[in-house]
């Protein structure tokens, strides 16, 4: 069965797994980025709200935040990307994961863009 993933219109998505929601960019955020070659990560433990910037994703071209799709704390980090953040660029949505968020309200997926409607969005504006 494939997992459901969700995203928000700044081009980050969200699944959940075991538990708790793994969250990233889109790959369409990382085409727009160029090559990524740097990663801040937040701080396991750290309290996000949704909304709220959680990362930084520096590319050839710029330095962009990364916004928490969902409220939580963090659990877990990709720490994989300190050494490797082409991982981004390869595998947004897989491999290039940020951080994992231990849910504070699960029915803020429901405001969240589906894989279908985020397409759309971004026919919109291409």
């Amino acid at each position: 069965m494939t997992q459901k993933t969700w995203y928000t219109r700044d081009h980050e998505w969200v699944r959940l797994e075991n538990g708790a929601a793994v969250c990233g960019i889109t790959d369409y955020a990382q085409t727009q980025l160029g090559d990524v070659v740097f990663v801040e990560l937040p701080e396991v433990g750290a309290h996000l709200a949704r909304g709220a910037a959680a990362a930084v994703v520096e590319s050839t071209k710029a330095a962009n935040d990364v916004y928490a799709p969902v409220s939580g704390e963090v659990v877990a980090v990709n720490d994989r990307l300190e050494g490797e953040p082409n991982l981004v660029n390869e595998s947004a949505e897989d491999q290039g994961w940020f951080f994992r968020i231990r849910l504070a309200d699960e029915g803020e997926l429901a405001e969240l863009l589906d894989g279908d409607a985020y397409r759309a969005f971004v026919e919109e504006i291409e």
